[in-house]
């Protein structure tokens, strides 16, 4: 038994020399070096013989020309990475010796070692049906990604050329999305090691990443993740009323009480959705360990990866319509210094304002702005009221640039970034007019009479017929309260003029009312990707749902004469918290017509009565 089972002192192997058999080759004798092709393709191939073989080939790689690639390939094969360590470090003694002598192998290697970035592939049979996914059981897979990243570095280091190589392989090697989620998750981690020691290709990495994230995200619209949560939470519900009539009480906590249960709940019903989710949960955590050190926020790592983000999302995110949560990394790194904040914003607005973009791009960076001053927690009340201060004269501007013109009348196509930018100013003042107004009601009331609402909302561009209605009904709402301007005549006139659109269609005549012309949406609505948003909530500005009272406080307006002693429930009342519920937010998507459950959109209860 002892004899059996103990390892054999010498490795047998067959035919001469390594040197010999490729000399042989060279001239035209091919048997020992088939045998030797044999001998290495062999999938019981013993560690002591692939420690033996590599031994021979380090001191022969001048021989390993551009006419062995045969046998190169063969060696990049060889299951090296889940061997003894002794194997692993002759086999990264080796690359390093190849692409050193022999850079024509560089691309191959590269390929091999990224090759490694995912999980290795098992195959399961059912049915007579072979099923090939990741082997999510590979105790070592850690272990395996570092000792890539050494293979990967030490061929780098060999190569300087390196990254410029590197960089197409991984954009070819990326998954599909139907992969599983542990091989996107697998490959993107991987992908951003990589930005740790091969700092120039940082930008084009994280290109790569979010350009396929933007991919999933418009593939997967909010609508459909939200039906696919409820599907799955009705499914739950029955099988919860099932097996109460099937266990007693004690043995339903034991199953509540259970690891599994609790996972289950983490995960996005939606596929595509719970992939995102993952995805974005990685790119998360890489931000903040790039930008903290020791716990400590790095102002210098923090700006050099803002600066490669803002590049990213002017070339990926900005032209890109609704998406829905890959934005949200903009959001993140903000919130670690105002001043990223307030450079996020300038950038914005010069976007806004500068009148060589595209219409389309100017629009959006509208959205991005309001969006992101409603929106975002960690933005002082200084800071919105300067950026409203800008974007009201930008406003006034532009209407005395159209009093004179011939274009001074009411069109999308003519005049998009203004109303954009209307929009921006109404959706910032509806979220944060109590803080504009808290601490001092005759300040903050001064403050806002002297952005001249009235003359924006009178003037002949006729904003309020082209923002969204939710948006447009709520700061009417609140600029009665406050009499600021009194809107409802101009929505009542505008109302009357909305021609509805007949459509025929397989089904008969549909009739349609344009609710959106702008086409607008709010970049930063709520985020529901149930992991990640952790990361997000703590700083994000829910919208609370309206009471009763609140309704009935915004039709009655506040006196002339009134001081900021005077109590006023509406007025000293808290601005909107994290926890509060995400019910009636104004909202681009079918603003008239969804329900009052959605977390989306504006049901019809929100809306404020006119006054008789």
């Amino acid at each position: 038994d002892e004899f059996i089972s103990s390892p054999p002192r010498k490795t047998v192997r067959f035919g001469g020399a390594l040197t010999e058999i490729l000399l042989k080759y060279e001239k035209g004798d091919t048997t020992d070096f088939e045998l030797l092709k044999h001998q290495l393709s062999d999938p019981d191939i013993k560690d002591a013989q692939i420690i033996n073989w590599l031994h021979e080939f380090r001191a022969s790689v001048a021989y390993l020309t551009k006419e062995l690639e045969q046998l190169v390939n063969i060696l990049l094969k060889l299951p090296w990475l889940r061997r003894s360590r002794e194997v692993v470090e002759e086999y990264l003694g080796f690359l390093g010796n190849l692409v050193s002598a022999q850079t024509v192998h560089l691309r191959p290697c590269l390929r091999m070692i990224v090759s490694q970035f995912v999980p290795p592939r098992i195959t399961i049979r059912e049915d007579d049906v072979d099923i090939s996914d990741s082997d999510d059981d590979d105790e070592n897979i850690s272990e395996n990604f570092d000792t890539c990243h050494r293979a990967l570095q030490t061929v780098a280091r060999y190569v300087p050329s390196t990254p410029q190589f590197l960089m197409p392989i991984l954009v070819e090697s990326f998954p599909f999305i139907n992969k599983s989620e542990r091989t996107l998750e697998c490959y993107v981690h991987n992908l951003l090691r990589v930005t740790v020691y091969l700092p120039t290709l940082r930008l084009q990495i994280l290109e790569l990443i979010i350009e396929k994230l933007l991919k999933l995200d418009v593939s997967t619209p909010q609508q459909d993740i939200e039906d696919a949560e409820e599907t799955a939470n009705n499914c739950a519900s029955e099988e919860k009323s099932t097996e109460e009539g099937l266990f007693d009480m004690e043995e339903d906590e034991d199953r509540r009480g259970n690891k599994v249960v609790s996972a289950s709940i983490e995960r996005m019903a939606h596929p595509l959705a719970e992939r995102l989710d993952i995805l974005m949960t990685i790119l998360f955590s890489y931000i903040k360990d790039v930008c903290h050190v020791d716990g400590k926020l790095d102002i210098s790592s923090t700006k050099d990866l803002y600066r490669d983000l803002v590049s990213v999302f002017d070339k990926l995110i900005l032209p890109t319509h609704a998406s829905c949560h890959v934005q949200y990394f903009m959001f993140y790194i903000c919130s670690f210094k105002l001043g990223l904040a307030e450079a996020f914003l300038d950038h914005l607005w010069k976007k806004l304002q500068d009148p060589n973009n595209p219409s389309v791009i100017r629009q959006t960076a509208g959205s991005y702005i309001g969006s992101f001053l409603a929106r975002a927690k960690f933005i002082p009340i200084v800071t919105v009221k300067a950026c409203l201060d800008l974007l009201v004269n930008w406003l006034h501007k532009y209407i005395d640039n159209q009093d004179t013109g011939a274009n001074a009348y009411c069109d999308v196509a003519l005049h998009g970034p203004f109303y954009s930018t209307c929009q921006a100013v109404f959706y910032t003042l509806i979220f944060r007019h109590k803080q504009l107004l808290d601490g001092n009601l005759r300040k903050g009331l001064s403050y806002l009479q002297s952005l001249n609402f009235e003359r924006i909302v009178m003037c002949q561009l006729n904003p309020l017929k082209i923002c969204i209605p939710s948006v447009v009904n709520l700061f009417a709402a609140i600029t009665r309260k406050y009499q600021l301007v009194f809107c409802y005549t101009i929505i009542e006139r505008n109302n009357r003029q909305f021609i509805p659109v007949v459509r025929s269609g397989t089904g008969g005549d549909l009739v349609q009312t344009c609710t959106n012309p702008l086409d607008s949406f709010f970049p930063f609505d709520p985020y529901i990707l149930k992991r990640s948003k952790k990361t997000i909530d703590p700083m994000y500005q829910f919208w609370e749902e309206l009471s009763a009272e609140d309704l009935e406080n915004l039709k009655k307006p506040i006196e002339k004469g009134a001081s900021e002693d005077e109590d006023d429930d509406f007025l000293k009342g808290e601005t909107p918290q994290n926890d509060g519920v995400v019910e009636i937010a104004p909202n681009s998507y079918e603003s008239n017509t969804r329900s009052p459950v959605s977390s989306i959109g504006s049901p019809a209860d929100c809306y404020v009565p006119y006054p008789l």
